[in-house]
């Protein structure tokens, strides 16, 4: 049988339902740490493509190859080519050029304020683009039901007649 991929055996650490609370806490608390001070390097130059193995990668950024295992699963969704982060070894060549309104929205939907809130994107959006990307965000996740046509409302269709006696008659 062949050994787990990476991807899998971060998910098994990072999701043990066998540890304590506060030691799965614990673990997170460490990881989103380290998850803001790698964004902070990125941001710095969002338009510059970082790519290399993931254990270079791992090197570069002073971490071990499971928790950049875990970066590259958090950044997925964002990133302009996605990696094949499922298959990924760690000489799998992965590239982090990521797009900028969708990792920053991606990251209110995460409700990941420590990373949204990085004074990085001030640099790369202004207020009102900040504020949009973060309308535009939360509005995508609401559902809106459109309004119920009564039998006795006027007709959708203009004619000025009650619905029940237009296009609602077969209805």
């Amino acid at each position: 049988m062949s050994e787990k991929c990476l991807l899998d055996q971060w998910r098994d650490m990072a999701y043990d339902r066998n540890l304590p609370k506060d030691q799965l806490e614990k673990f997170w608390g460490t990881y989103f740490t380290i998850e803001r001070e790698i964004y902070e390097q990125l941001l710095e130059n969002p338009d510059e493509e970082v790519k290399g193995t993931v254990k270079e990668l791992a090197e570069k950024y002073g971490q071990d190859v499971m928790t950049m295992v875990g970066f590259l699963d958090g950044i997925n969704d964002s990133l302009k080519t996605a990696n094949p982060i499922e298959t990924m070894e760690e000489d799998t060549v992965v590239s982090l050029a990521f797009d900028k309104e969708l990792l920053y929205k991606n990251m209110i939907d995460a409700k990941a304020d420590w990373l949204y809130g990085l004074p990085q994107w001030d640099k790369i959006f202004d207020a009102e683009t900040k504020k949009r990307l973060y309308r535009e965000q939360k509005q995508s996740g609401t559902v809106r039901k459109a309004k119920k046509i009564g039998r006795n409302d006027p007709c959708l269709c203009g004619s000025g007649k009650k619905y029940k006696f237009c296009c609602g008659k077969n209805a």
